[in-house]
């Protein structure tokens, strides 16, 4: 049995516990099954376009019109946003929202600004300004983003691209996509959602930080660039790797089949970069094959905040195979119970 490890990851300086010897531990629950597809049709299905918002983007070919059938991909408002627009956030006129105004002008503590002179502002708050959009990524209902033909996978990119290059002018742009109820799905039809904020969050801001410290001490490298170029040279967490992007498990892998999609020439921004589809897809067809189809996992993009130059964006893949306990929840850090280096071996087995 391997000694636990603890990992620190490359771009956040986040730990990690790698700890394979747990997943020997006894489990009488488990995660419930679940079968993408099986409603047969849904808010989200062609035909059904007046039980979703008036949409904001179609791709759509025949001449069809707006919200009837005869699309690819479509996008809508969520029904139950995170943020909202400016002229519905219910700011008071002439309320100063700005991050300088107030204890969001330290994204390390608060409580050393505050809009009233000397005191410390504890309970500080403002609108959540931006947008909420889903995009659905096929007319047809499935529920596995494994099921989608390469031509429709390529469509949903696409589609994921262009509404994030749609919301440009806001501070970040985060694109996310959940599959399955363990991985926080509400609705089984395949589809992503992006988030649209006046905020960059912390964990980007963290990269960030270090991509331009990296760089600096390089005089000019690209961290993961970096990082990316040591996992082909070492082979052992590398799972696939076409002219484009790289597959690899990460170093410190904070979930079991966690993987990372890399480009292998450094870009700032995935919105504003091309491919990559044909790369995730054989990715989701390898942990199916591995883990059983289909599988309930989360994606995420993480890519360059507004007028950021120097960056490198990736996409990350995590499997929902277990709930987060009280000590993640606690410390701030995961463990996983299977090593990057045994989920690469067992994947590049699986992968097409």
């Amino acid at each position: 049995m391997s000694a636990p490890e603890v990992r620190i990851d490359q771009l956040t300086g986040g730990r990690v516990l790698i700890a394979p010897g747990r997943a020997a531990r006894p489990d009488q629950f488990g995660l419930g099954a679940w079968r993408g597809g099986a409603l047969g049709t849904c808010q989200f299905c062609e035909g059904s376009e007046a039980e979703t918002p008036p949409e904001v983007d179609a791709d759509r070919s025949g001449g069809s019109g707006p919200d009837r059938p005869g699309w690819r991909t479509r996008t809508v408002p969520n029904l139950y946003p995170a943020a909202i627009p400016a002229d519905r956030s219910g700011s008071a006129e002439g309320q100063d929202d700005s991050p300088s105004s107030s204890a969001f002008s330290s994204p390390a503590d608060p409580l050393l600004a505050s809009s009233r002179a000397g005191e410390p502002d504890m309970f500080a708050s403002r609108p959540a300004v931006g947008a909420h959009e889903v995009i659905i990524n096929t007319p047809r209902h499935v529920g596995s983003l494994g099921e989608l033909e390469p031509d429709e996978l390529e469509a949903a990119v696409a589609a994921w691209r262009r509404r994030m290059l749609a919301h440009a002018d806001e501070a970040y742009v985060q694109l996310v996509l959940n599959q399955g109820p363990a991985a926080g799905a509400t609705v089984e039809h395949s589809h992503a959602q992006l988030g649209a904020l006046n905020l960059v969050p912390a964990a980007v801001a963290r990269e960030r930080e270090r991509f331009n410290s990296y760089r600096e001490l390089t005089a000019g490298s690209s961290l993961l660039g970096e990082v990316l170029r040591e996992e082909i040279r070492r082979g052992e967490r590398l799972v696939a790797i076409d002219d484009e992007v790289a597959l690899v498990c990460p170093w410190a892998s904070r979930f079991p089949y966690e993987m990372r999609l890399i480009p292998r020439r450094p870009h700032p921004s995935f919105e504003r970069d091309t491919g990559g589809a044909e790369m995730l897809g054989r990715a989701v067809a390898a942990l199916e094959s591995a883990l059983g189809r289909p599988s309930q996992f989360n994606i995420w993009v993480k890519t360059a905040p507004r007028g950021v130059e120097h960056f490198h964006w990736h996409l990350d893949l995590a499997p929902a195979l277990e709930p987060r306990a009280s000590f993640e929840m606690a410390t701030g850090i995961e463990i996983n119970n299977s090593s990057p280096e045994a989920a690469a071996a067992e994947l590049r087995e699986k992968i097409a």
